[in-house]
C-alpha cells in the first residue's frame, strides 16, 4: 500500500464543482486528447498504419502519434483486475474503502507498467516501426509517455469533469470518424458521404450517390436500433421486508453485460488478424494469406474477418459477395459475444448470487416469495442468464450488421458510442440538472 500511495495522480477538488466547471475540464481534456492524436512520434516510420484502423477506433488511439496506445493499457488493467477479483484470486472486499483503494492503486500501477510494455512491444514487433534501430528506445518511450498522459487525462475527467474519461475518449474517437465520413470534402473524390452526393450529382455519377446514401442510411439505422434496444429492460418488483407498502423495481437491461462482450470479441478477432498477418509475413500461412494492407484474402483469417461494405458490393456490383464468409463471421462473432458475456457475468459479480446478495443487503425481497436467498437466486437465474445470452447475440448481430452494411465508425464503435452517450445523458439528467443554464436544461427534462 505504501507504493500505491506514492504513485503520481490528479488530486480531488477541494470543493464541489458546478456543472460549468466540470464541463470546462471535460472539454479541455478532450481537446488535449485530440491534439495528441495529431502529434506524430519522432523517429517512427510514417504511413504504415492502415491495417490498424479498426483497433484504433475501438481503443481511441491513432497509431504513429502520441495517442498510439489510446485507452488500451487502462482497459486491459481494469479487465484483468476485475477478473482476478471476481474469481476470488484476489480476495479484496470491494465494499470497503480499503479494498477499493487497493483496486484503484493496483490498476494505476498496472496501467503504468503496461504503457511501457506495450510501447516497446509495438515498436519491436513492427506495429509502429522505428526508422532506424537506434531510434527504437526513443520511439517506444514517446509512445509510453503518451499512454501515461492519457491515463492522467482520464483521472482529470473522472475527478474534475463529467463521467469516465475512458468512455468519452472512445465516443469522441468514433464520433470523429463518423463526422469525417459524413462531411469531409477532401480528396479527388470527396471522402465524406454528403459531399459525395453533391459531387455525384455534379458529375452524373449515380453509383457514387447510391453508395453514399446507403452508407448514411446504414449508419443512422444502426444508431436508431441501438438506441431502441438500449432502452429495453426487465424490471423485477421488490418490496421492503420491514416496511409494508414500500417497494421499487430492480432493472435488468437487455444488454445485461453492456458493451463488454463486443469489445472483447472484436479485440480477439483483431488479434487473430494481426497474428495471421505477422505469421504470413514470415511464410507461415496457418491462418491464411494476407495482402499488403493486412487484410486476409484466404484461409481461416479470411472467413473470420469482417466483410465490410458487402451491401454496397451487392447493390452496385463493386466486388464479389461471399455468403459463406458472411455467415461464418456473423455466427463466430455472435458466439464469441455470448461466451464473453457469460464469462463476464460469472467473474464480475453480476450473476444471480451476487445480485441476490445486493437485494438482500438492502433488506428487500420479491413479493409472493419466501425471504430466502436460494429462492431469490432461483428467480433471478430465470432472467439473468437468458438476458445474458440474448443480449450477447444481439450485440454480436448488430456489430456484424453494421460492418456488412458499411456503417461509418464500425459496428463495435457505434454500439460503444450509443451506450456511452446514453449513460452520459442519464448522468447529466440526474446529477447536474440544478447547475445547468435554463435553455440547456430543457434538453434533459
Amino acid at each position: 500500500m505504501n507504493l500505491l500511495n506514492k504513485l503520481p495522480g490528479v488530486i480531488n477538488p477541494k470543493s464541489r464543482l458546478n456543472f460549468k466547471d466540470r464541463l470546462k475540464w471535460t472539454g479541455v481534456s478532450l481537446l488535449l486528447f485530440f491534439l495528441m492524436g495529431g502529434i506524430h512520434v519522432f523517429g517512427a516510420m510514417p504511413g504504415v498504419y492502415e491495417r490498424f484502423r479498426q483497433i484504433s477506433v475501438l481503443m481511441g488511439s491513432e497509431f504513429g502519434t502520441l495517442a498510439t496506445l489510446g485507452i488500451g493499457p487502462i482497459v486491459t488493467s481494469s479487465i484483468l483486475l476485475q477478473v482476478l477479483v471476481g474469481s476470488k484470486i484476489l480476495t479484496w472486499d470491494m465494499n470497503s474503502m480499503e479494498g477499493r483503494a487497493k483496486f484503484q492503486g493496483t490498476q494505476k500501477l498496472l496501467t503504468i507498467f503496461l504503457c511501457f510494455v506495450e510501447g516497446f512491444a509495438f515498436v519491436m514487433f513492427g506495429a509502429v516501426p522505428a526508422q532506424i534501430p537506434a531510434l527504437i528506445p526513443i520511439v517506444a518511450f514517446q509512445i509510453a509517455l503518451g499512454g501515461l498522459i492519457i491515463l492522467f487525462l482520464d483521472e482529470v475527467i473522472t475527478k474534475w469533469g463529467i463521467g469516465s474519461g475512458v468512455s468519452l475518449f472512445i465516443a469522441a474517437g468514433v464520433s470523429r470518424v463518423i463526422f469525417i465520413g459524413l462531411f469531409s470534402p477532401f480528396g479527388e473524390t470527396p471522402a465524406g458521404a454528403i459531399p459525395q452526393i453533391l459531387y455525384g450529382f455534379s458529375t452524373a455519377n449515380f453509383t457514387l450517390i447510391g453508395m453514399a446514401m446507403t452508407t448514411i442510411i446504414a449508419t443512422f439505422a444502426i444508431f436508431a436500433i441501438c438506441l431502441y434496444v438500449q432502452s429495453i429492460k426487465v424490471e423485477i418488483p421488490l418490496a421492503l421486508s420491514q416496511l409494508r407498502g414500500f417497494g421499487r423495481r430492480w432493472p435488468l437491461n437487455f444488454f445485461y453485460t453492456s458493451n463488454l462482450p463486443v469489445i472483447l470479441a472484436a479485440a480477439f478477432l483483431i488479434n487473430v488478424t494481426m497474428m495471421g498477418a505477422m505469421l504470413d509475413s514470415k511464410g507461415i500461412g496457418i491462418l491464411g494469406e494476407y495482402g499488403d494492407n493486412g487484410h486476409a484474402v484466404s484461409g481461416l483469417g479470411y472467413y473470420l474477418s469482417a466483410p465490410h461494405n458487402t451491401l454496397q458490393n451487392a447493390l452496385f456490383g463493386l466486388g464479389p459477395v461471399d455468403p459463406v464468409r458472411i455467415i461464418t463471421y456473423i455466427a463466430f462473432l455472435s458466439i464469441l459475444c455470448v461466451v464473453f458475456a457469460l464469462f463476464w457475468v460469472e467473474t464480475a459479480n453480476m450473476g444471480p448470487g451476487a445480485v441476490a446478495d445486493q437485494i438482500s443487503g438492502v433488506g428487500m425481497q420479491i413479493p409472493g416469495f419466501r425471504k430466502d436467498r436460494r429462492v431469490l437466486v432461483k428467480v433471478l437465474s430465470k432472467y439473468i442468464y437468458p438476458l445474458t445470452v440474448m443480449g450477447g447475440i444481439a450485440v454480436g448481430l448488430l456489430a456484424a450488421l453494421a460492418d456488412i452494411t458499411g456503417a461509418l465508425g464500425t459496428g463495435t464503435g457505434i454500439l460503444l458510442t450509443v451506450m456511452i452517450l446514453h449513460n452520459f445523458y442519464e448522468r447529466l439528467s440526474t446529477q447536474y440538472m440544478e447547475d445547468m443554464n435554463p435553455a440547456m436544461r430543457k434538453f434533459f427534462e
